[in-house]
């Protein structure tokens, strides 16, 4: 009898923490490897969250939490939905969960049956796909490029839907690409779906406040999505709260009840010290993070300006998060110090071989063009991580 489940040996590794990995134990080997792998803010969390934090120790907070969190957090929840994309919840539409990758499994466990297809506009989060899969669904990948800053158009969505189209789940700002829909290209999106009332949307908007000027627009805001779409959200990213592990959902409330219930069977509620210290996160103005956006945008025009340096790295202007994803096809065919360059998990690897530099290949992220570089270092890094490529592969 086989050990493991097919369930298990079909799903891939996240490349990102594959890569992370890899790069730690090559650390331990003594090399000096620069991490531009993960996607994790560098930046403490600021000083008036982790006080609420030490003001929930000291009240004692350390018993059981609600299953979809406590009261007080999911009306700060939606006040921040209210506040920041003129969205109105009800508590029972929310749910609070330990990060926004549970909330996901979450919402695809409670709405995927065998067959049921998953629109992902490529590039998408690495996770994205193995969820729907985990749970029986079928991605149907639509195919971006960086001419169009790897976004998807309406004929593309039009184009992809079937009788078996169940849901539409993609990010803005988009991790890899950094791309941000604007209000216009939703609205195109949108008029498709109008025509398509049972298609469903998860919107993946943990990066919504790292955005450089274009401002962030839910597509739930719409009239006509509201009730067919889960907002998903967090605090890891904006406020350099990765390791607190809170995330939530907004959405229908049969969804939300049945995450509830599918929650209470596999974790029960999220950390009670982390949900009373994201009750000021999410009550406290996005200006008060600010300074990391504008560092973030300063790195990203420092780490452009040196890829565009380098013959072979075609780059757009991510107008969000904090990664650009350049096409790095130019190198594939050709051999580089030894190295056969095949595609973007060759050339991923032989920069971390070679460059001692940790990226990520684009084939994780459905588009095998390109490869994802986070900014989310020091000036420092960056510039010393990106002399290293240009003499890679120079």
């Amino acid at each position: 009898m086989q050990l493991l489940s097919d369930r298990i040996l079909n799903m891939s590794t996240s490349a990102t923490l594959a890569m992370a990995a890899k790069a730690r134990e090559l650390r331990g080997e003594g090399k000096d490897i620069i991490g531009l792998s993960l996607g994790e803010p560098d930046f403490n969390t600021p000083d008036f969250i982790k006080e609420a934090a030490v003001q929930a120790i000291n009240d004692n907070y350390n018993s059981y939490t609600p299953v979809d969190g406590y009261a007080d957090l999911k009306e700060a929840i939606i006040t921040k939905f209210k506040r920041d994309n003129n969205l109105t919840y009800s508590p029972s539409q929310i749910v609070v969960s330990t990060g926004a990758k549970q909330a996901l499994f979450n919402i695809a466990g409670v709405m995927l049956n065998k067959g049921d297809e998953v629109i992902l506009p490529c590039p998408y989060w690495v996770s994205y796909a193995d969820i729907v899969k985990l749970f029986d669904g079928v991605p149907v990948e639509v195919k971006t490029s960086i001419d169009t800053d790897f976004k998807m158009t309406a004929n593309q969505l039009e184009a992809a839907i079937t009788p078996n189209t169940k849901m539409m789940w993609f990010s803005s700002p988009c991790n890899p690409s950094g791309s941000v829909y604007s209000k216009a290209e939703l609205q195109a999106l949108v008029d498709v779906l109008a025509k398509h009332p049972d298609i469903y949307v998860v919107s993946d908007e943990i990066y919504e406040h790292i955005n450089y000027g274009k401002g962030h627009t839910s597509i739930a805001s719409f009239e006509e999505m509201y009730d067919r779409t889960i907002t998903v959200n967090g605090v890891s990213k904006a406020f350099a709260m990765t390791g607190w592990r809170i995330g939530y959902i907004g959405g229908p409330e049969k969804i939300a009840r049945a995450c509830n219930k599918l929650q209470g069977q596999a974790t029960s509620g999220a950390n009670c010290i982390a949900q009373r210290a994201v009750i000021t996160a999410c009550t406290e103005s996005p200006e008060k993070v600010k300074y990391m956006i504008d560092e973030f945008k300063q790195r990203r025009d420092l780490i452009l300006g040196l890829l565009n340096d380098i013959e072979g790295f075609k780059c757009n202007v991510p107008d969000g998060a904090f990664y650009v994803f350049p096409d790095v096809t130019h190198f594939y065919g050709k051999t580089l110090k030894g190295t056969k360059i095949n595609n973007a998990s060759d050339f991923s690897l032989f920069l971390l071989e070679e460059a001692l530099v940790a990226t990520v290949t684009g084939e994780a992220f459905g588009n095998p063009d390109c490869i994802r570089i986070s900014y989310a270092a020091s000036n420092e890094q960056i510039i010393e991580a990106i002399k290293r490529i240009k003499e890679a592969v120079s």
